[in-house]
């Protein structure tokens, strides 16, 4: 089962690198599934995707784009045959892990005014400390008007951060486990320390509040209906001394969502209806109405089938759904030489071979999985091989050490045959993340030619 390492393919890079800047340039800007979806309708309309919303029909080869609250994007090329023989669906998660701000953040305590915090999905607490850490996100008033924040991209822009204890005074600290060293309760950004003068009640949380009412027009308790998303400032950057690599925030799962949204943007006629569809919540459980496990997917092909004017719309969605064949495009965890312990060998993701199947993700005995049928694993591999794609299978590490779970066993439960493929990732739901170039690259490959297969 010996896999050679993709770069060997190139002798000229150039493909390849300059790939990875549009990448690069994408990830930066879409920190958010706000911004992820605001860049993507950018990105689709400029290939010609038109808002079918504003159809009355659609016929094969249309280029259309759905939006479900501003946080969900399903695009689709209309194949020569019916929506009801099934569909080529290419399924990415655009949130990522994060620190949200809670509904009455602002607090001042010691002469600082501080933001207190509720961190979203799986993370290590102690990593978001000491970094520059940046605010996104809306702001939604009474009156139906919603303001958008952005602070700490702009090199003009100020950043907030997390403080941690001094190594001086950190004995206690340094005694405990790493889950425990730093609480979730203690997340909370530092938003400045000038007091407004004459307020004598909270002067620094009044001044910080001034500042904010000058900047956005808002007054305190608009926070309560907003969505402030705390999240790594700066841009992604080339990483290692080859520029071989990209450092980033979000590339869990963003690397899949952008890789899988070019596919379709560079793919023309279709024999099946090609989708790519990008998702939110999948980090805290798929869960709620922007998550995969809402019915706003299956209501999007039932809306599809009356603009193409297919049979009824809910049974048309439903047999279409089963009928459909799906790339869950999500990251797998790379090998990592200072952590071997954790990875079976034979089993693992390793940079620079290619896109990643895994046949089952969950956790120890493969709960939470989707488990994908061998017959399918059998076309995709001939797909993959036809199109002189490299790529690569793996587990999410050792039996017993953890694991983790994506989309693919909730678009299962379609009936529709589904496996997971994505890009390996090293610092997996760190501030910084790490991907190789030449995986991005080969998955972009692999998704075009999964969408235009027989």
């Amino acid at each position: 089962m010996y896999r050679k390492n993709a770069w060997e393919k190139y002798v000229d890079t150039k493909l390849v690198f300059d790939f990875a800047e549009g990448y690069k340039n994408f990830i930066s800007v879409a920190k958010t599934e706000r911004l992820a979806v605001r860049e993507s309708i950018k990105l689709l309309e400029k290939a010609g995707f038109k808002d079918a919303g504003k159809l009355k029909s659609v016929k094969p080869g249309d280029k259309v784009y759905f939006i479900n609250k501003n946080k969900n994007v399903c695009a689709f090329i209309i194949g020569k045959k019916p929506l009801i023989d099934g569909l080529r669906i290419l399924g990415a998660h655009i949130d990522s892990p994060r620190l949200d701000l809670k509904e009455h953040p602002v607090y001042e305590n010691g002469g600082f005014a501080l933001g207190d915090t509720h961190y979203y999905g799986g993370v290590k607490k102690y990593q978001w400390t000491t970094i520059p850490l940046a605010l996104h996100g809306v702001i939604c008033k009474k009156d139906g008007t919603t303001v958008e924040v952005n602070i700490g991209e702009s090199e003009d822009d100020p950043v907030v951060g997390i403080t941690d204890l001094l190594i001086h005074l950190s004995a206690d600290q340094m005694s405990k486990t790493l889950s425990q060293a730093i609480t979730g309760e203690n997340l909370d950004i530092s938003l400045g320390s000038i007091p407004l003068a004459k307020e004598k009640k909270d002067p620094v949380k009044a001044n910080v509040l001034k500042i904010l009412k000058g900047k956005y027009n808002i007054e305190e308790e608009d926070l309560v209906s907003a969505e402030i998303e705390i999240v790594p400032a700066g841009k992604a950057r080339d990483y290692g001394l080859d520029r071989s690599m990209v450092a980033g925030y979000g590339h869990d799962d963003r690397s899949c969502a952008y890789t899988s949204l070019l596919a379709l943007l560079d793919t023309d006629e279709v024999e099946y209806t090609a989708c790519c569809i990008l998702v939110d919540k999948e980090e805290i459980g798929s869960v709620g109405a922007t998550g995969a496990h809402s019915l706003f997917f299956e209501n999007t092909i039932a809306r599809l089938a009356v603009l193409t004017g297919e049979g009824h719309p809910i049974y048309t969605a439903r047999i279409a759904l089963e009928n459909s064949k799906m790339l869950s495009s999500d990251v797998s965890a790379g090998y990592d030489p200072l952590y071997a312990s954790v990875s079976d060998p034979k089993n693992v993701a390793y940079f620079g071979e290619g896109l990643v199947f895994n046949k089952y993700t969950g956790s120890r005995g493969k709960s939470g999985s989707n488990d994908s049928n061998p017959e399918y694993y059998a076309w995709i591999r001939k797909t993959m091989d036809d199109a002189k794609v490299s790529w690569q299978n793996a587990e999410l590490g050792k039996v017993d050490q953890g694991g983790g779970g994506t989309i693919a066993y909730i678009l299962g439960n379609y009936n529709m045959n589904v496996i997971d493929a994505g890009i390996a990732v090293l610092n997996m739901h760190a501030p910084m993340e790490i991907v190789s170039k030449v995986d991005l690259y080969e998955a972009y490959l692999g998704y075009r030619a999964f969408l235009t297969a027989k």
